[in-house]
């Protein structure tokens, strides 16, 4: 069980750094929030967040609860809402169907067996 909770949590952090990352770095991501009417605060705001929930998901000693408020506050949210940019932006079904895969799978799989690991 250990394994899967955290390969699959690796998954999810890993994707959170990446994408922390692009909106830090990436010309595209940064022109994408902007064509959506946010303010270049709120593209900064995200990137932390998303690093913070990525390294407190990987930190064994975490609080369950803490964790459980990072997986459906921010990773789960933070999903939906790149879910919905991604469609507003008509972006390829590609990117849609992998942020779909990796908010209804690796994300619950990494929430189902962090619950199991931990009690």
């Amino acid at each position: 069980m250990k394994i899967i909770y955290w390969s699959s949590t690796v998954i999810v952090s890993v994707f959170l750094l990446l994408s922390s990352y692009s909106y830090i770095f990436s010309k595209s991501t940064i022109d994408g929030i902007k064509e959506l009417g946010f303010p270049d605060f709120f593209r900064i705001e995200l990137a932390v967040l998303k690093f913070i929930a990525a390294i407190l998901l990987i930190i064994p000693m975490a609080p369950l609860q803490l964790k459980e408020w990072t997986y459906a506050g921010g990773v789960g949210l933070f999903l939906l809402t790149a879910l919905v940019a991604h469609i507003k932006h008509k972006d390829s079904i590609f990117i849609m169907v992998l942020l779909v895969v990796l908010m209804g799978g690796v994300l619950m799989v990494s929430n189902i067996y962090m619950n199991k690991y931990s009690r």
